[in-house]
């Protein structure tokens, strides 16, 4: 078995060296993607147990019911951290296990798992990092609205509060959402993610109410916590390139970024909403549903911004036939490709738009320390005789968005860790089990654990971070 790093250049190595002193090298996941045992312990439906049923929704038929059957498996899961010289871990907490209803008190039998899943994290030396929603909203609240209506945001804190006031005595870092564009736009706009729907003004509402759960959480964690914790949000964003200077495509990047990122990061920094993304919803006939009293709870502080990942895009304000507006008199937006390599995404690998928009949000939202939430790639694995797979392209991809992380700090970004994504091969929502993110190889037959060429390329990293 070749367990040998794939070479990096000088220049990648040297700026990965200069990281700083006390940087958080790590991994994430999320419940529903690796637990299985869905229905163990009183846990209920959420809405990816519901959409997984839906016929063509997700690739090949394929559900978390059983995924990496952490559930069971998870003492062993934290000792294969360990081992890999990894000094955090950011997991999500299932609803559903908590709470089965969406409403009322905690179920024992499922809190009683994160609670043993943290003492063995700290029992190893490992930094538990919570992420209290990764996209499985129970089934029960999405019946009654979802995250398009205001009550969802009330029922979230008070979710929330029931992890809070079990863990809190011994987690020092909380992430509320991660990524509530997916969430919003995947799981109401685009109809891609769970539950599925195909409605914008409802996305839209859908972006306010999760922003109004996380600010509400944020300010009563903040009111309960036994000492100085660090609480925040994960967004994904990305750096949308104009195709040109051409006012088109510059227009069309400034929409992309707008809606990608500014409509989260300007609330919860701020305090408002971007003007110019709110005329541009105007035109299409859309407002967010803000009462009073709703931005002050949004921009409640944030200790930590939990930053993901994976691509930047390029694009252009023309249509293939010159014209700049649809037939609905909407302007143009589409993407064009940048010439770079693709993972099994297809999305195209540019760390230099990692570092532009760390840059960036250093520069717009001063004072805000990052973490890098999750970063990686699928890629096609082909594990040898034994099992191992020796992913150059995905080792190749931690040594530049790596670098890029290097360069945001040296121009001045706030940068305090790396948590790749993800420990393990998984459920990777509508592509199923077809896609592989994992720097640890999961027979899925078998359920059997080995380390890939990244994860030995990650501990090797970490290891000599340590011994600086």
């Amino acid at each position: 078995m070749n367990t040998s790093a794939a070479p990096t250049t000088t220049s990648e190595a040297d700026l990965i060296a200069r990281l700083p002193a006390g940087f958080r090298w790590g991994v994430a996941t999320s419940a529903y993607q690796i637990e299985g045992a869905v229905d163990v312990d009183g846990r209920t439906p959420s809405i990816w147990d519901t959409f997984c049923r839906v016929p063509g929704a997700v690739h090949n038929g394929d559900n978390g019911d059983v995924a990496c059957e952490h559930y069971t498996r998870m003492p062993s899961d934290v000792a294969l951290i360990k081992d890999l010289g990894l000094d955090t871990y950011r997991f999500s907490v299932s609803w559903t296990r908590v709470q089965p209803h969406g409403t009322g008190g905690v179920n024992p039998a499922g809190i009683a798992f994160y609670d043993r899943l943290v003492d063995e994290l700290l029992a190893q030396g490992i930094d538990p990092w919570v992420t209290l929603y990764h996209w499985d909203l129970p089934q029960e609240l999405e019946d009654a609205g979802g995250w398009p209506v205001r009550d969802t945001a009330y029922r979230f804190a008070d979710y929330s509060m029931l992890v809070f006031d079990a863990l809190s005595d011994r987690v020092d870092t909380w992430t509320t959402l991660n990524e509530p564009w997916c969430s919003a736009m995947l799981g109401y706009a685009y109809g891609a993610h769970a539950p599925g729907k195909q409605d914008y003004p409802a996305a839209v509402a859908a972006v306010h109410h999760l922003l109004l759960g996380h600010g509400l959480a944020t300010e009563r964690m903040r009111e309960a916590a036994p000492r100085k914790l660090d609480i925040g949000i994960t967004l994904n964003a990305a750096t949308a390139y104009p195709a040109s200077d051409l006012e088109p495509d510059l227009e069309a990047a400034r929409r992309a970024d707008g809606m990608g990122a500014r409509l989260y990061l300007d609330p919860l920094v701020h305090g408002r909403y971007p003007a110019d993304v709110i005329a541009d919803l105007a035109q299409q006939g859309i407002s967010l549903p803000v009462e009073d009293g709703d931005l002050a709870t949004i921009s409640a502080p944030i200790d930590v911004l939990g930053i993901n990942y994976y691509f930047s895009q390029k694009f252009t304000g023309f249509a293939e036939d010159g014209s700049t507006v649809d037939a609905a008199g909407l302007p143009i937006s589409r993407t064009l490709p940048l010439d770079r390599p693709r993972t099994a995404m297809d999305w195209e690998i540019v760390p230099e738009g990692f570092t532009d928009l760390l840059v960036r949000i250093s520069q717009d939202y001063p004072g805000l320390p990052m973490v890098i939430t999750e970063n990686g790639a699928a890629f096609d694995d082909v594990p040898d005789d034994s099992g191992f797979v020796a992913d150059e392209g995905r080792t190749a991809y931690f040594t530049s968005h790596l670098a890029a992380v290097a360069t945001a700090i040296e121009q001045g970004a706030d940068i305090r860790g790396y948590l790749a994504w993800s420990l393990l091969d998984n459920f990777e929502w509508a592509y199923g089990y077809e896609k592989r993110f994992g720097i640890v190889r999961v027979d899925y037959e078998t359920q059997a654990r080995i380390p890939k060429q990244s994860a030995l390329y990650l501990k090797e990293l970490a290891e000599q971070h340590r011994a600086r």
